[in-house]
């Protein structure tokens, strides 16, 4: 899954691409202005519907994947930090 900083990226490229001004997509979606430029540039944790109308309004989409990493079992973490016996 793409990190806020990708999602907002994405949104910039498309918007631009539509020839929209971040003050025109505001009043497309009904999102402030200053909000979008949170989204645009990664800082913005807000409500998934604010996302889902930036992305509506360029025709983009979230999608869901499988994650690329892991964390660790507990054992992974015990043999990780074990010293070694000589």
């Amino acid at each position: 899954m793409a990190t806020r900083i990708e999602i907002g990226n994405a949104i910039r490229e498309r918007r631009k691409e539509l020839g929209y001004t971040q003050q025109a997509l505001s009043e497309l979606t009904g999102v402030h202005k200053s909000t979008i430029s949170e989204i645009e540039n990664g800082r913005f944790s807000g409500s998934f519907d604010i996302f889902e109308r930036l992305l509506d309004s360029v025709n983009l989409q979230f999608e869901v994947s499988s994650k690329t990493h892991r964390l660790p079992d507990w054992d992974d973490i015990d043999s990780l930090f074990s010293e070694d016996e000589s």
